[in-house]
């Protein structure tokens, strides 16, 4: 019954990830013909609530994610990532703390990257544009971002670790669970 409930919970989670973006952004594409220069009509703030909604959702979870991975780099801490691998699979060996450590980096600049091409095509390119890239091609290219790691993590390592994206997102869930429980008991 549990993992019934939980597969609804993640199928539904799936989808509200692939489908409201797009439905986002085809609101944006068939309301192109409205201006934000003209009067305030009912249709314009409506398209300003769409267009208000996708920018700060993008810029804020890349900034905040870009943030989180970058604070773990400083010389004191231990890489986002090699964290994650050592929670994952126990103690790890030093070829695989300097891999995880440079993916850590990369995944920095894949963030930042985004960041900087949303706020560009914002700035400088058509709405509709700025609301493809955002809004429909994001998740894919977060799934190549993680597929071109993953192979390039069995091209590079000697015995490279092999696990599911469903096993790293359940290790996020229990991580945020036994991070929000001490906080929740006092």
């Amino acid at each position: 019954m549990r993992v019934a409930a939980a597969t609804r919970t993640r199928l539904s989670s799936l989808i509200a990830l692939g489908v409201v973006p797009v439905l986002f952004h085809l609101v944006i594409v068939e309301t192109r013909h409205v201006h934000f220069e003209s009067a305030l009509t009912g249709v314009a703030i409506f398209k300003l609530g769409f267009v208000t909604a996708s920018a700060l959702t993008h810029w804020t979870i890349y900034a905040g994610l870009l943030l989180t991975f970058a604070l773990t780099l400083r010389s004191d801490h231990e890489a986002l990532i090699t964290t994650m691998a050592r929670k994952l699979h126990g103690p790890i060996s030093d070829e695989l703390a300097v891999y995880t450590r440079r993916v850590t980096i990369a995944w920095c600049c894949f963030f930042a990257t985004q960041l900087v091409t949303s706020i560009t095509l914002f700035l400088f390119a058509p709405l509709v544009v700025w609301s493809f890239f955002v809004n429909v091609l994001d998740i894919p290219l977060v799934a190549a971002m993680y597929s071109a790691e993953y192979l390039w993590r069995l091209h590079c390592l000697r015995n490279p670790p092999r696990h599911s994206l469903a096993t790293i997102l359940d290790m996020v869930a229990e991580l945020r669970k036994s991070r929000q429980e001490p906080a929740s008991s006092s």
